[in-house]
Parts: C-alpha cells; structure tokens; sequence
C-alpha cells in the first residue's frame, strides 16, 4: 500500500496548485477550466463520455487481440525460420517509421470511415512490440536445456512449445504492455482523423466548439482507458507466468536446504 502514496501525494498537490493557479488568475473557463469545473462537466455529460468511451474500448479490445496474435505469429516465424527473419524484419522496422496520422489517412481513404481502419491502425501500432520482445524471449532461452533436449532426441517442434515459448513469456508480456498503451493512442488518432464516434472524436468536436472541460475529461477517460489496459496485461502476466515464480521459490527452498 506505501508504494501508491508517493504519486498520490503528487497528483493531489497536482489538483490543489492547479485549482489554485485558476481561481488566482481568474483566467476564464473557455480557456483552462479548474478541476472542479471538469469533475462538475464529467457528472453531466457523463452518459454522452460512457456512450463514445465504449465504442473506443470495442475497436481497441479487438484490434490489440489481433495485433497481439500477429505479433506471437510473426515472432513465431522469424524465429523458425532464418530467411523469413532476413527478409521480413527489416520491412517490418520500416513500417513502424511512418507516422500514424499518414497511415489513418490512407486507410480510412481505401476502406471508408468504418471499424476497418481504426482496427487496422489499431493492429499496425500493437503488433510490432509484441513481436520483438517475443523474438527477444525465445531466443533467450536456457542454452544448456537446449543441449540437453537435443541430446534426448528432442524435435525442433518439441523445443519450441516446451523450452523456447514458455521461456519467452515473461518477454512477450513485456511486450503487450507496451502494446496495450499504443492501442489507447491508436484508437484516438483514428478517431481523431476520420472517426464518427469515440473518445477521440468527442475531444475533437469538444476542442472545435471551445469546451476545454469536455477536452480535459477525455483526457482523463484516455487516461483512464491506458491505465486499464496495462492493469489487464499485467494480470494476463500473472495468470501465464505464474508457474514461473513457484518454481523459483522452490528452486530457492532447494537451495538453502543442507
């Protein structure tokens, strides 16, 4: 519990000095609300938020579970096979040099102001962490287990599902946290660029008519939405990697026994 006070504290001094440096100023509402005026803005338009924040939640949940079932494929692959890691990777390094504004503009011009873009973007900025650190991972792997297995007649299928992706999972949740912060970021330049609906099409239409509380609440609800994606990953991090930390208390228990 002591490890939350620290940020705690500063985002409530955060707020107070915030509030304080609004109501001092008197600067007007238009242009920076105060806290209280966001809390307040927040409980009114609060079934307008849920409405748009819940589509963004549908088209980021499904494009983060396909760019994370690319990115396990395509590390899968790379590592099986030497020419496709040759000839692929690199591509794939350049894809990730072009901007995300460009990339949702061609796409939402070839495929339309649907869900298909915003998923595709979505999968484009997912995928990739994903498949380094699960590339990463596997080819981290225990040397001498290795050997071993292969001195015991093991297949490379059997070295890949029982030492080399068990291995690597502590790796390709590394990665996911990474991909579950750029989902958020995604799905809010797609929105952004040609969305009819979302929370980033709410803080654009906010920001167009002048209401910076409405910007700052979806600022908060963004926030919000990253926090949550990293707290799901990190509990899919628990419940695949347990197994890990058991066998390392026993592995320590072992050890200190005479």
């Amino acid at each position: 519990m002591y490890k939350w006070w620290p940020p705690a504290l500063v985002i409530t001094a955060l707020v107070i000095g915030w509030q304080a440096a609004v109501d001092l100023s008197g600067v007007e509402k238009w242009h920076v609300p105060s806290p209280i005026d966001v809390a307040q803005e927040s409980m009114k338009s609060y079934p307008q938020v849920l409405a748009h924040t819940w589509i963004t939640v549908k088209v980021m949940l499904t494009g983060t579970a396909i760019g994370i079932a690319i990115g396990i494929a395509g590390a899968l692959l790379l590592h099986i096979s030497p020419f496709l890691n040759r000839a692929f990777y690199p591509l794939m390094i350049l894809s990730q040099n072009i901007p995300i504004i460009v990339l949702s503009m061609l796409l939402i011009f070839w495929f339309g102001f649907g869900l298909t873009p915003k998923i595709v973007i979505i999968v484009l900025v997912c995928f990739f962490p994903v498949l380094v650190a699960t590339m990463n991972g596997l080819a981290q792997a225990d040397r001498a287990m290795r050997s071993y297995m292969l001195m015991t007649g093991a297949s490379r299928l059997q070295l890949l599902l029982k030492l080399e992706l068990p291995y690597s999972l502590p790796y390709l949740f590394a990665g996911v946290k990474i991909a579950a912060t750029y989902s958020v970021m995604g799905a809010v330049i797609a929105e952004w660029v040609g969305g009819s609906q979302g929370i980033g099409k709410y803080m654009m239409m906010s920001y167009a008519s002048f209401r910076m509380d409405r910007v700052f609440v979806s600022v908060i609800v963004i926030i919000v939405l990253s926090l949550l994606m990293v707290g799901l990953s990190r509990l899919l991090e628990w419940r695949f990697t347990r197994w890990k930390t058991h066998s390392l208390h026993a592995g320590t228990e072992g050890g200190s026994r005479p």
